[in-house]
């Protein structure tokens, strides 16, 4: 299966947690813009780039990666809007606003029971449904030895038979999410005894921002030891989204952690089930107010196996120009819809 073929959703962190640093650093002062030439010094930005943020371009910045399952990009853009504003409309309207791809969502409410993922479902006819029922332990889903049990017992070959089992499934795994985080996550079953871990990816991911622990050490806490308590400032929410991945419809569980401040506005997101395709993802959208706008760091960190292995070094490189392609391309979507 070719890279071109992996990298179409959101993936996370290091420089971009830098910023998370600094916007609490600065959170006492009252011209945040100030600060901006330092912060983007920090992200390895000179003079002239910040130029062609005001101009309106997107710049990009690179953030390191720990292991050849790991693809990560950032982005940098100038928004004619207050933070705030950028925030309260990305929740509002949707990452379907400003993310094509996705063809249906819906959020989960504290008491999430089956009739909460009633929106979603595989279409009648379709291949995608007689696949997921005669699933094996491979790369075709991210399901576990269980999972993949379960669905084998079921006899039935229809598309309602198909998107009521997975609507079970984003069931289980949402509870067990909330009740244990990451220790909850179950492996995805990749046959011959091998297995993908979400729950390690994403542990890793988080451990490594030392800017977000130093500065944020109560969002940290929370982020990395879920199910915990919120900290001032942050409100959580869950949503499952059903999204195109490489052609293929697929079921996504998501976290979302809303953080303010008086220097700005962060959005932490994380995905602890995708369908296939990747493992999991963490993303981060950090505000910073700026001239009569803001400026928008947007970074993403994605684990997938397709990317390891043989040929790596020109995987990961080909994969990290998709990520910030697609990163551009939804931030010039919400620059679009802000006019």
């Amino acid at each position: 299966m070719s890279v071109q073929q992996t990298i179409r959703f959101n993936r996370i962190f290091p420089r971009i947690v830098m910023v998370l640093g600094l916007l609490g650093a600065f959170s006492a002062q009252a011209d945040t813009a100030s600060e901006v030439p330092a912060l983007m010094k920090l992200l390895g930005m000179d003079a002239k780039q910040l130029a062609e943020l005001e101009q309106g371009k997107t710049v990009p910045f690179d953030i390191a990666e720990n292991n050849d399952k790991e693809l990560a990009a950032g982005v940098v853009m100038y928004m004619p809007a207050k933070p705030d504003t950028l925030v309260k409309f990305i929740n509002e309207k949707s990452l379907a606003s400003v993310d094509t791809d996705i063809t249906a969502q819906g959020m989960i409410p504290a008491n999430a029971g089956l009739e909460s993922f009633k929106g979603f479902s595989l279409k009648a006819g379709s291949s995608e449904a007689k696949k997921l029922l005669r699933a094996e332990p491979g790369s075709q889903f991210n399901l576990s030895t269980d999972e993949f049990n379960t669905l084998a017992d079921i006899k039935a070959t229809d598309a309602d038979a198909a998107s009521q089992a997975y609507r079970a499934i984003l069931l289980e795994r949402l509870q067990a999410y909330r009740q244990k985080g990451l220790k909850g996550l179950a492996h995805y079953d990749r046959g011959d005894g091998l297995f993908a871990r979400p729950s390690e990816e994403l542990r890793a991911a988080t451990m490594a921002n030392k800017v977000l622990t130093r500065y944020f050490p109560a969002v940290y806490k929370m982020w990395l030891n879920y199910p915990a308590a919120m900290p001032a400032g942050a409100t959580e929410q869950f949503f499952w989204l059903n999204r195109k991945v490489e052609g293929r419809p697929t079921a996504i569980l998501g976290h979302r952690i809303l953080l303010s401040s008086e220097a700005g506005e962060v959005m932490l997101s994380r995905q602890f089930y995708v369908g296939h395709s990747y493992n999991s993802n963490q993303l981060s959208i950090a505000c910073l107010p700026y001239r009569d706008g803001s400026l928008v760091f947007y970074a993403n960190r994605s684990f997938t196996d397709q990317v390891a292995g043989l040929g790596s070094g020109v995987k990961h490189s080909i994969g990290r120009e998709q990520m910030r392609g697609e990163i551009v391309k939804r931030l010039v979507n919400l620059r679009g819809l802000l006019k």
